[in-house]
């Protein structure tokens, strides 16, 4: 454990930032695996649909800094094609 009050609080504050960015990761990963689930069913609907929550939950992902906008980017690319292949 440091000793510098800074060293601390920066030790507590990127914990903190870690857990957030830890999280909205998750969302986005959760999101991506109901899209894949609904290309795997083959289920047209169902894809749009996940697809259109995905690609809000990866743009709010970039908006808070947790992707860079190229990643993002590159995600909703591969999941919007791949749901194209299906309908």
């Amino acid at each position: 454990m440091a000793n510098i009050k800074s060293a601390k609080k920066r030790i507590l504050v990127s914990e903190k930032k870690a857990a957030r960015n830890k999280a909205i990761r998750s969302r986005v990963k959760t999101s991506i695996k109901k899209v894949d689930a609904a290309i795997a069913a083959k289920d047209s609907a169902a894809a749009n649909e996940a697809l259109k929550v995905a690609i809000g939950e990866i743009s709010k992902a970039t908006s808070k800094g947790v992707y860079h906008k190229n990643t993002s980017s590159r995600k909703i690319s591969r999941l919007t094609k791949a749901v194209n292949k299906i309908a």
